[in-house]
């Protein structure tokens, strides 16, 4: 590094890195920084060329873990990082790129520091190397400053009080990317941390008073997606005796993201093209959800969760609780747009459920929008799309979709909304679609993807609370979704009657050996009575409750009428056949009296015509049903790799 251009093969060579890690002390005021710091270093672009540069910096790292606590040359560039900060406000409204330019490679090399530190060594010693003072050796003084709580609480204030600004811009990226790498301390320990250096500088220390502003500052980064200026916007250039100096603080923007390609940050390629689009949104996606996530601490609750639990719009005039720290006010309509906008990234999704879960105000605005389907939309096609989404992503959508449907004003309202040309639907063309019945569409494939690859029990039971949650206000069901309805139960009840043939064989061999007995089919066929009972159940609440909304849904009954004759004897199911036995009796008596060859026209009319006559009284109300299958929250961890299946459905005869 140094006046000139650096490379990452030319580090482990670097004299003025050498100086920096070597036996010799360094002063904060040795003109060695402005030299050191004076680089333009050729920004890493891909995890590859990370991995190249923590393996061309670890000899560097291990002098400088070696040397510094005599040396104390780690705590001469924090406080030269430091002092520098103090101009940094006036530097950005001066324009003055050199100092800003110096500024932020000083926070790189600490950024690149760190990290190995982190990785390298317990806490304890980690800030034992933030406290090493320049002293001959054999001393060692204890009464230093906490360097480190000074390093945190200014990183909190420069992302806080910075300006954006085109010059400003990369080492507001870089100062969010180091608090994320000081919090990955988690990721090297077994057991969760509640006493750890974060929760002594974040929920106790200086730190604690810029909680609601650091959280809002992270909020409308997240909002504003701001780019990277464009390269060469601002360029400084310069020339010296060892060459000449090009240094684009837009070059190397992607600098800052080399602790996230490290830490796993990257969820898929999605994720990976929504980093490079706004570099600054990303990260504080990132560290936003970091510091909500922190476990509390022994003695105080997460304040970061505390703000985001109970910031309010900006048009909520009411006083704030005085029983409620940290608060805020935002503008939810930005920052509902943001959510709409950004749901390819999986870090985007964590934070809506974050949000819909924990924050009650935010939960309450979006299931007043009369634009839904804007929020929607996107979280079905990362369902629809499972096979290009992590597993997390698509668990998370779902329990997304939980949350929504668990609301009856939201349930009744997707049926309003009427959507056109869905094109990332293949499976047929919808050309008119309400988005009740795309939601049910799109569950149910998930459903069928799980049964034929993970059959993971979870899944099904999550994607059906969903259904159930919907039922009692299915309106107008699209063709096409009261098939599908109909269709996944033809397929469970496949499966059940192979289940139970194979249970069958399993008891005659046992009975006719002595060996072992065959495995055990009780337990599957009792998970797949289950996910039958709730399948009959969503079924049944839709008859009950909104018959005369959904002739379709009779009408592919009538079709595949054959399918539930075996499950009106069946005991575990007898109570809740009774509906769908008198439904199906009901209206297929009423197309005997029509005669035969009837068209799908035809049919539809006696159906509309058979349930104004069909009494209401008749049909029994199941009361529980909708309790049993409120939302379910699942493991994220639980993989799901899915397939599709596919079915057809013709007119009843």
């Amino acid at each position: 590094m140094g006046s000139n251009s650096s490379r990452i093969d030319d580090l482990p060579k670097n004299e003025y890195l050498k100086k920096l890690s070597g036996t010799e002390s360094v002063s904060e005021n040795d003109p060695f920084w402005n030299q050191l710091l004076s680089f333009s270093f050729p920004a890493p672009t891909s995890s590859t060329e990370l991995k190249l540069l923590e393996e061309a910096t670890v000899s560097v790292c291990r002098s400088l873990v070696e040397n510094n606590p005599r040396t104390g040359n780690l705590g001469a560039l924090i406080k030269v990082f430091l002092c520098r900060t103090k101009e940094l406000k006036l530097s950005a409204e001066c324009q003055n790129h050199i100092f800003i330019w110096q500024t932020h490679n000083a926070l790189f090399i600490i950024c690149c520091l760190l990290k190995v530190f982190i990785c390298e060594m317990s806490e304890e010693e980690l800030q034992l190397h933030f406290t090493y003072e320049e002293k001959s050796p054999g001393s060692y003084s204890c009464d230093s400053e906490d360097l480190l709580e000074e390093l945190v609480c200014c990183l909190m204030q420069l992302i806080i009080d910075i300006p954006l600004l085109d010059i400003t811009y990369e080492i507001s990226v870089e100062a969010i990317s180091t608090m994320v790498v000081f919090l990955s301390c988690q990721l090297f320990h077994k057991e969760v941390l509640r006493q750890s250096i974060s929760h002594k500088y974040l929920m106790r220390g200086r730190c604690l008073p810029y909680t609601s502003k650091l959280v809002k500052t992270l909020l409308y980064n997240f909002i504003r997606q701001e780019k990277p200026p464009p390269p060469g916007t601002h360029v400084l250039s310069q020339q010296s005796e060892g060459g000449g100096l090009l240094y684009g603080l837009a070059s190397g923007v992607a600098t800052g993201l080399w602790t996230v390609f490290t830490l796993g940050g990257v969820g898929s390629k999605a994720a990976a093209t929504a980093e490079l689009s706004s570099p600054l949104g990303n990260q504080s996606l990132l560290l936003l959800l970091v510091l909500a996530n922190l476990t509390d601490a022994a003695d105080a609750p997460n304040p970061y969760r505390q703000a985001i639990m109970s910031f309010k719009n900006t048009q909520d005039n009411s006083p704030f609780p005085s029983s409620i720290p940290h608060t805020f006010q935002i503008n939810f309509n930005s920052l509902y747009t943001a959510l709409c906008e950004q749901q390819a990234s999986d870090q985007a999704t964590l934070l809506l459920y974050t949000l819909l879960h924990q924050n009650s105000n935010i939960r309450t605005y979006m299931l007043a929008r009369t634009d839904m389907e804007n929020l929607v939309l996107p979280i079905l096609e990362i369902l629809y799309h499972v096979e290009e989404r992590n597993s997390h992503h698509v668990y998370m959508a779902l329990i997304i979709l939980l949350i929504l449907t668990e609301d009856d004003g939201f349930n009744r309202s997707i049926h309003e909304v009427i959507l056109k040309n869905i094109t990332w639907y293949s499976e047929r063309v919808l050309t008119e679609i309400s988005l009740g019945s795309l939601l049910i569409l799109v569950v149910i494939r998930t459903i069928q993807y799980n049964m034929t690859r993970t059959r993971d029990k979870y899944l099904h039971t999550n994607c059906l609370a969903a259904l159930a949650n919907m039922s009692a206000q299915f309106r107008s069901l699209h063709q096409y979704a009261a098939q599908r309805i109909i269709s996944l139960f033809s397929l469970l009840s496949k499966k059940h009657n192979k289940v139970l043939e194979q249970a069958t064989q399993s008891l005659r061999g046992s009975l006719s050996s002595n060996d072992v007995p065959l495995p055990d089919y009780a337990q599957d066929l009792n998970v797949i009575e289950e996910v039958i009972r709730m399948m009959l159940e969503i079924i049944n609440s839709c008859l009950t409750n909104s018959l005369h909304h959904n002739p379709n849904l009779v009408y592919a009954l009538l079709y595949k009428r054959e399918l539930f004759e075996q499950f009106q004897t069946h005991p575990s199911f007898q109570d809740i056949m009774q509906n769908i036995d008198l439904v199906i009796t009901f209206f297929s008596s009423r197309l005997r009296q029509a005669g035969a060859e009837l068209s799908v026209e035809r049919v539809l009319e006696i159906i509309k015509q058979g349930v104004v006559a069909l009494p209401k009284d008749r049909l029994k109300m199941r009361k529980s049903m909708h309790k049993e299958a409120k939302m379910l929250i699942s493991p994220l961890v639980l993989q799901l790799s899915l397939s599709s299946v596919q079915h057809g459905s013709k007119a009843p005869k």
